[in-house]
């Protein structure tokens, strides 16, 4: 879903191919998130030593992501992360861990 993410939910905000899209670190969306990349304390373990691999973190996001706007493939979904570059993708990132680590 494109829009405001609202941070009471611990949703953040990534902005893919200039459209801001919602990050939701739901239960399922977790699950589903762990079921490709491991356990998430491992990834965040990795994310904290700066060895957490762009192909991972843009699995979190894509589990992670409310709702694709009509026609968004992942494979496009990565290529516009990847081209908005890390320092865009960072402060979802770090939201998204913060959430994993903390909870609600």
């Amino acid at each position: 879903m494109t829009g405001t993410a609202n941070p009471v939910r611990g949703e953040a905000t990534l902005r893919v191919g200039g459209v801001p899209l919602v990050l939701r670190p739901s239960f399922e969306a977790l699950v589903a998130a762990e079921a490709e990349l491991g356990p998430l304390f491992a990834l965040v373990e990795r994310a904290a030593a700066g060895r957490l691999a762009l192909g991972e973190m843009v699995a979190l996001f894509w589990h992670c992501l409310k709702a694709a706007p009509e026609g968004m493939t992942r494979e496009a979904f990565s290529e516009g992360v990847a081209e908005a570059g890390l320092v865009a993708a960072t402060p979802a990132l770090k939201a998204l861990i913060g959430q994993i680590l903390a909870g609600r």
